[in-house]
């Protein structure tokens, strides 16, 4: 990864563990993320990195509206209003000069700043962020993984991104290796679906490399040789790596897919079918939330339905956002419950519990506004596995090394007690 402030940064990573491949540890991982908990003072941003960020962000707006109805927030996102933020009467996030031209004109828009203004005040801009894993580290960790613990675990690509990256997945499986079917109940951790959370890479990444290391605790060893375990730590590395080009955040969330009005990018978690571009997603293709010209009309969507269907044993996922510290199950794409009452029950009782183990909101997710398109959604109504979506923790999408050793930990715990319950989700009710 580029290195972020190198100057201000080489003394820290001098300082901290040096990470070697051959010996993956996930002791010395964590201790290396979170080895400096400082923030880059103002005043110490570089000329040509805030040039650089300003010059990315140049037509871009941090966005104040006031609304505080759930239909307005809906109406918002269809509008191309990706929400980032909500307060009680107002909600925030970036819209581009056209978009807020748009916005403008039907909604009440209380503030807007510059982006790259917006951007130089930030305190989520971390110089330790450049320890993170990128593309190249994070596929590193996995192989060595896989080579490390090759009884039970194996390293395939889900499939090819529009740039021509693989999506990594680990399998840990006793029985069965690669892409060879299992009857084995199974389970999907995804991260990192939206390029600029990175925090959701570093939690699904570490709990491949916690499991490895605890393989031979009584409960892990349990599930590693009855269950059928993924790990795709990275499933938009393609967005992943632009939105960390030149050692400066891009705040960008989206594959990098060419629009034909000269825009990029589609929105990955808009673009499954389940209520493709209906309510909460957006046509323009300039927007965040823009759903794509179809549905799957994306490789990275692609590859995740071709997983899904060719993989009939799962029974529980779960995808990693941020921020927002929530549980969230099905539906998002619709105001109304789940119609089996025995996965309501299930969903209900495992994101209660789920909280409890990482002091996040167990919520259904359309509670906040309806968004479609949405891949916890579609892998539920598509293959009936009960399908989590985590909103992390955190005050913005790079909340520095302070945050990861906590979220890290809490997601470890509410992963393996989805383990827990995958070979019968039902026992919980």
């Amino acid at each position: 990864m580029q290195k972020l402030l190198l100057s201000l940064i080489l003394s820290v990573i001098a300082a901290a563990p040096v990470f070697s491949a051959q010996n993956v540890s996930y002791d010395q991982l964590l201790a290396q993320l979170t080895s400096h908990q400082g923030e880059i003072p103002a005043a110490a941003v570089p000329e040509a990195s805030a040039k650089s960020f300003a010059a990315e962000a140049e037509g871009r707006y941090w966005v104040g509206i006031k609304t505080s109805a759930k239909a307005e927030r809906t109406a918002l996102l269809e509008a191309g209003f990706d929400i980032i933020e909500t307060e009680k009467d107002k909600v925030y996030g970036f819209a581009d000069h056209e978009l807020l031209a748009r916005l403008s004109a039907a909604f009440k828009v209380e503030t807007s700043q510059p982006l790259s203004s917006y951007i130089s005040r930030s305190k989520d801009f971390p110089a330790a962020d450049a320890i993170y894993h990128n593309y190249q580290e994070t596929y590193d960790t996995l192989k060595q993984l896989a080579d490390n613990n090759s009884d039970i675990a194996s390293l395939f690509s889900i499939g090819k991104t529009i740039e021509g990256r693989d999506i990594w997945c680990l399998r840990v499986n006793n029985s069965a290796k690669g892409e060879t079917p299992s009857s084995k109940p199974g389970a999907f951790f995804m991260g990192n679906l939206h390029a600029r959370e990175h925090l959701t890479a570093e939690v699904t990444l570490l709990l491949a490399v916690w499991l490895m290391e605890h393989r031979n605790d009584a409960d892990v060893k349990n599930y590693i040789s009855t269950l059928d375990i993924y790990i795709a730590p990275m499933a938009n590395p393609d967005g992943a790596e632009f939105d960390i080009k030149n050692g400066s955040y891009q705040y960008y969330r989206k594959n990098m897919a060419k629009n034909p009005n000269g825009s990029r990018g589609v929105d990955l978690n808009r673009n499954f079918d389940s209520w493709w571009c209906e309510a909460g997603a957006s046509t323009y293709p300039g927007s965040d939330t823009y759903c794509g010209p179809k549905a799957f009309s994306e490789p990275e969507s692609q590859h995740i339905k071709r997983f899904f269907e060719t993989r009939r044993n799962l029974k529980t996922h779960i995808s990693f956002h941020s921020y927002a510290s929530e549980i969230l199950y099905p539906w998002g794409g619709s105001e109304e419950e789940v119609a089996d009452e025995r996965d309501r029950k299930a969903f209900v009782k495992i994101a209660t519990e789920m909280g409890k183990l990482t002091n996040y909101e167990p919520r259904k997710s359309s509670d906040m506004y309806v968004a479609t398109g949405d891949s916890a959604d579609w892998a539920y109504a598509a293959t009936g596995a009960l399908s989590f979506t985590f909103e992390l923790e955190g005050r913005g999408f790079y909340p520095g090394a302070a945050i990861v050793k906590g979220a890290v930990e809490r997601n470890i715990k509410a992963s393996v007690y989805l383990l827990s319950v995958t070979a019968d989700p039902y026992k919980v009710i």
